[in-house]
């Protein structure tokens, strides 16, 4: 049988709940361990797909498809292994589930109600990971216990913990202990008053990870094992890492809790030190130098709206042995000056969608590429490479794509990127994007191929525009390497410039692979790129 293992999150919001579960997934897979995990977001809507980034940050996808919450991000980077459909449910999602069969007449008649039926539902999203065979089954709650859309979900994880026994569940509370300033002090009450809310439930939890600003001293812990009902060996003191937050492996590795974790399911497995991360961390701290990447995009000001994207740029960055800058640069800012791009040694453009800002990342794929500046292009960043060569190299002045005509109230003469044929009849807007992992063959002799070391590859799409082949032969005559293409559709999926240091545009999210350990190869060789130009 599978142990399950349930986090939950107090006091406030944004603690890093999905940095501390990758965190122990980590820990239990150095120890010998198979996983799955599991994040359940208490809002209503049915995924994030339809949501801004302004409120969400980025919409993470899996390669079956699933527009998931960022934390599955963390989730695959730590553990280096894939989350899928099955790791990511919302209230939306259960509701929706609920009602359709209420319609079809699976219930017989019954009267729904929030229990059974509901969080019977919830259950049996659960334990649908159970199908894998994993030793644990690591579940994240979002939210912040007390939140009123929260409730249903941990009744629901109340009643599973009590079926599958103590045995085989176990309860890690993630909380905020604050220190006050002005005062001086580290004030405990927060957490127990989170606590307290829990046992009203009727979750005790059996570990309390701390999250604080300053060292606790034992006389806290002691306050917080009493009023908590903790063992003191189960509070464990996560206080902020100042080097980087892949530190936090060892940081719960030094706290002993995975070996708190093994004891309690009562899994005998060795203890193994995290060389890879060790190394790692001692790359973070002493890099050789700095290399500044500037990513030109449409929500520049928020830090989850191309989280995976900055993660990537880091792992580039370990790779070489150099800490990596992000310059977050308006793309309205690019079109009125683009020579502010030369203060930086790499330039990428990520994904996004509308037209604000589209000029602006055209100007700077086309800076990039008359400065010899490696470039990296990421889904509308490929779309913007093309319509910049179009334009410029190919002499198509009013080059563009449809995405825009109806905004622009103008119809493109050469419409260089398209809406892909299977969208044409796409009404709904959720879920209905090319989603996932598609197949990609590599053209010999690219920068892609060497990048990749191998020509089939496969990486994760969402997108609904494609360059349209009606171009293909004009932009290759003119010089574009058309260097990546789906064999199953017959679509471009990646391009590039011979003759340039690194210009390379894809398609698809290859962001959403990188892991610290194992940085992705696109990252690696366009960071190794801009590291060659900043040493220049």
């Amino acid at each position: 049988m599978a142990k399950y293992l349930f986090i939950t999150g107090g006091v406030v919001s944004s603690l890093g709940k999905g940095i501390t579960a990758a965190s122990v997934g980590r820990l239990l897979i150095n120890r010998g361990l198979t996983i799955r995990m599991l994040k359940m977001d208490p809002y209503l809507n049915v995924d994030p797909g339809t949501m801004s980034p302004y409120q969400h940050g980025e919409v993470y996808v899996t390669d079956d498809g699933a527009e998931t919450d960022l934390d599955l991000g963390h989730y695959e980077r730590y553990t280096g292994q894939p989350t899928s459909q099955k790791s990511n449910i919302t209230a939306g999602s259960i509701y929706w589930n609920v009602l359709r069969k209420e319609r079809r007449g699976d219930y017989l008649g019954a009267t729904i109600q929030m229990i059974p039926h509901i969080s019977n539902e919830i259950k049996d999203r659960v334990r649908a990971l159970e199908s894998e065979n994993p030793d644990v089954i690591l579940i994240e709650l979002g939210g912040t216990v007390g939140d009123i859309e929260g409730l249903i979900f941990l009744e629901a994880i109340r009643q599973l913990g009590l079926e599958v026994g103590r045995d085989n569940s176990m309860f890690i509370h993630l909380t905020y202990v604050p220190f006050i300033a002005a005062a001086k002090e580290v004030k405990t009450k927060p957490t127990q008053q989170s606590v307290a809310k829990l046992r009203e439930i009727g979750i005790m939890p059996d570990v309390l990870v701390c999250r604080t600003e300053v060292d606790m001293d034992q006389e806290h812990i002691d306050k917080l094992s009493l009023f908590c009902n903790v063992s003191k060996d189960c509070v464990i003191v996560e206080k902020d890492v100042e080097t980087s937050i892949y530190e936090i492996p060892l940081v719960l590795s030094r706290a002993g809790l995975d070996e708190i974790i093994l004891n309690r399911f009562r899994i005998a497995k060795p203890s193994r030190p995290l060389k890879d991360w060790e190394k790692l961390i001692e790359t973070i701290k002493h890099p050789k130098g700095t290399v500044r990447i500037g990513v030109v995009g449409k929500y520049s000001e928020l830090q989850d709206a191309y989280k995976s994207i900055y993660e990537a740029l880091y792992h580039g960055g370990c790779a070489a042995g150099y800490k990596v800058d992000a310059v977050k640069l308006a793309a309205e800012d690019i079109e009125k000056d683009p020579a502010i791009l030369d203060t930086v040694d790499g330039v990428l453009i990520p994904g996004g969608f509308g037209s604000r800002g589209m000029e602006g990342k055209i100007r700077a794929a086309q800076y990039a590429r008359e400065n010899n500046i490696p470039f990296l292009g990421i889904c509308l960043g490929l779309q913007c490479a093309v319509i910049e060569f179009a334009r410029n190299v190919c002499g198509l002045t009013d080059a563009h794509t449809t995405e825009f005509d109806e905004e622009r109230g103008i119809k493109t003469e050469h419409p260089v990127v398209c809406l892909m044929e299977e969208q044409t009849d796409v009404v709904d807007k959720g879920g209905t994007m090319r989603l996932g992992a598609c197949p990609c063959v590599l053209e010999e002799g690219t920068k892609a191929f060497a990048a990749y070391g191998t020509k089939n590859v496969s990486e994760r799409h969402r997108h609904r525009y494609e360059v349209n082949n009606n171009f293909r032969e004009q932009l290759e005559q003119n010089g574009l390497v058309l260097s990546g293409i789906n064999p199953d559709i017959g679509v471009v999926e990646m391009i590039e410039l011979p003759g340039h240091p690194w210009f390379v545009a894809t398609q698809a999210h290859p962001e959403l692979k990188s892991q610290p350990v194992k940085p992705h190869p696109l990252f690696k060789d366009f960071v190794a790129a801009a590291v060659k130009r900043f040493e220049s």
